[in-house]
C-alpha cells in the first residue's frame, strides 16, 4: 500500500540532500542525478560536496554544519533563489561513535544528539515553509534498525535514531493532508565510514550504491519506511514483538554483551 506519492520520474525535481559528503548521502545524491533530479549536496566537508559540483554539471554544493541553524536556513533560501522550488529534503547527516554505561561520554552523547536528531529539526525549520507553500514536496529522514529497540554500544546512537523515527510518524500525521511525502529510511549495516569503526563482523552488509537503490525503489513505492536489506532487518523488525524478557536474552545471545 502507497502512503506517499510514488516518485518514478525524477526529471527536473529538485533534492537537497544535507550529509552527502560521503556514504548513504553521497550513492544517493550521484544515482538522482543519474536520474535526472537537480540535486543540492550539504555538509561539513566543503572539498567533498565542491568535489560532487565539479564533476556533476548542474548540481549544487552548499557547504554547511548541519548543527548550524542560521547556516540550514540559509541554505534553504539559496536553493528556492537558484531551483524556484524544492521537491524533497533528505536528512543524512549521521554520528556514531560505540558507547556503553561503563564508559558513558555525556560530551558524545550529546554530540550524537545535535548531530543526528536536532540537526534534522534545523533542516525542518528550513524546509517546512516551503513545502507548506507549494503544498507539494517529501521529507525523508535517515534513522536506522537501532532505533528499533535497544542495542549493545548504542547508548548514544541508538535513542537519536528512534527519535527520529517517531519524528517522522508524527510528520506523516500532520503533513499526509498536505500533500506532503514524509519517509523513515532504515538501513541495516552499510559500508559506510560510520561503520568502518565496528569491530565486529556486520551481517548483511551492503555497499552504498546499493542503499541507494533500494531507497529510490522505496520513494518509487510511495513507502513510508523504507528498510535494507529485508534478509537483516526483517529479523529486526521480528524482535520489536518480543517481550522485553525474551528480547533481552536473545540480544545477550545473539551478541555476547
Amino acid at each position: 500500500m502507497a502512503l506517499n506519492p510514488r516518485i518514478t520520474d525524477w526529471t527536473g525535481r529538485c533534492v537537497w540532500l544535507v550529509g552527502a559528503s560521503s556514504g548513504i548521502g553521497k550513492a544517493t545524491a550521484e544515482l538522482l542525478y543519474a536520474r535526472g533530479a537537480h540535486v543540492v549536496v550539504s555538509a561539513r566537508n566543503a572539498a567533498a560536496v565542491e568535489a560532487f559540483e565539479k564533476a556533476h554539471e548542474g548540481s549544487l554544493a552548499i557547504a554547511l554544519d548541519a548543527t548550524d541553524r542560521e547556516a540550514m536556513a540559509r541554505a534553504a533560501e539559496r536553493i528556492q533563489a537558484c531551483f524556484g522550488r524544492l521537491d524533497m529534503a533528505v536528512y543524512c547527516a549521521g554520528h556514531y561513535k560505540a558507547m556503553r554505561a561503563t564508559a558513558f561520554d555525556l560530551d558524545e552523547a550529546l554530540q550524537h544528539d545535535r548531530v543526528n536528531y536536532v540537526g534534522a529539526l534545523h533542516m525542518l525549520d528550513a524546509v517546512l515553509p516551503v513545502l507548506l507553500k507549494q503544498k507539494a514536496g517529501h521529507i525523508s529522514v535517515v534513522s536506522s534498525v537501532a532505533g528499533y529497540r535497544g542495542l549493545p554500544n548504542s547508548l548514544a546512537y541508538g535513542p537519536t535514531k528512534a527519535a527520529l523515527i517517531n519524528l517522522a510518524q508524527t510528520l506523516y500525521l500532520d503533513l499526509a493532508a498536505q500533500n506532503i511525502g514524509v519517509s523513515v529510511i532504515n538501513p541495516g549495516f552499510v559500508k559506510t565510514p560510520l561503520t568502518s569503526t565496528n569491530e565486529f563482523s556486520m551481517p548483511a552488509l551492503i555497499t552504498p550504491e546499493e542503499a541507494a537503490q533500494e531507497i529510490l525503489a522505496g520513494w518509487a513505492a510511495g513507502s513510508f519506511e523504507i528498510h535494507f536489506p529485508k534478509r537483516f532487518t526483517l529479523w529486526m523488525k521480528a524482535l520489536q514483538h518480543l517481550g522485553d524478557g525474551l528480547y533481552f536474552k536473545a540480544i545477550h545471545k545473539a551478541t555476547g554483551l
